[in-house]
Order: C-alpha cells, then sequence, then structure tokens
C-alpha cells in the first residue's frame, strides 16, 4: 500500500510541474505595451515562459473563452486551462490555479486600471479595482485591489 501511495503521489506531483512548465498564451491588442509588461511579471512570478500573440480578432477569441464583454480589457492568457483577462494580479491568479473554485472559468479585470500589474506608473496612486471570477457560476468578485 505505501509503494501505491509513492507511486501516486510521484504521478501527481509530475503532472503538476508539467502544467506549470508548459507556456503560457497570451493574445493581446496588437502592439499594446502594458500586455507585455503585464507578461514580463507573469513571466517572472510564473517561472514559465508567455507566448505573446497579436489578435486583430481578439474580441472573437475572447468571446471563444467565455470572457462577459462587460469585463474585456487589452489581453487574454490561458495559464494552466484557466482564462485570465487583463491585469489580473498574479497572486489572484495562483490562488485561482490552486483553488479552482467550482463554476469559475477565469478572472478578469475589466478595463486597464491605473496601478493593476502592468500598469504602474511611477508617482500616481493605485485606482480602486475588482478582479471578477466568471464562468458558469456567474460572475462574483474574487479580490479588490487599490486606492
Amino acid at each position: 500500500m505505501t509503494l501505491k501511495f509513492a507511486l501516486a503521489a510521484f504521478i501527481a506531483a509530475f503532472s503538476v510541474a508539467s502544467a506549470e512548465a508548459a507556456p503560457i498564451i497570451m493574445h493581446r491588442d496588437p502592439g499594446c505595451g502594458c500586455c507585455e509588461q503585464w507578461a514580463a511579471q507573469v513571466r517572472r512570478q510564473f517561472g514559465q515562459s508567455v507566448n505573446i500573440v497579436d489578435d486583430q480578432q481578439r474580441g472573437r477569441f475572447q468571446r471563444a473563452q467565455g470572457v462577459p464583454a462587460a469585463l474585456a480589457s487589452c489581453h487574454t492568457a490561458i495559464v494552466d486551462g484557466m482564462v485570465f483577462e487583463g491585469h489580473v494580479p498574479i497572486a489572484d491568479m495562483k490562488r485561482a490555479i490552486a483553488k479552482r473554485p467550482k463554476g469559475v472559468k477565469g478572472l478578469a479585470v475589466a478595463g486597464m486600471p491605473l496601478g493593476s500589474p502592468g500598469m504602474e506608473v511611477p508617482g500616481q496612486k493605485p485606482q480602486p479595482y475588482s478582479v471578477i471570477a466568471f464562468g458558469s457560476a456567474g460572475q462574483t468578485v474574487f479580490a479588490r485591489h487599490g486606492g
């Protein structure tokens, strides 16, 4: 029984490590600079590559991923099977991936609030903003930041 448990633990750890090593895909409005800044922070925090796709048809991609129109921003990323729209803080992303809340397909920060990851401006006070969880369970506030 101990060998079975050890083998199961090894397989689970290997599966998690493999998922974490997969590149992150981010579709952005072509040429958007703040998206690159967000991607750099994600790259540092997750320790994996971020493939940036300049997508002229990103609205279509957002809809296909289930992003509500009211939560739209300048980029949409897929990380470990979850959807992240806009300037979602990395800590919130990691918490959502770890917990996998039932009925939540992803998180979104609508618009481009100052002070959100990739939107930091030295000397500017961060704007308050909410991170919204969305999916089959509807929309709920996942976290609040800034201000």
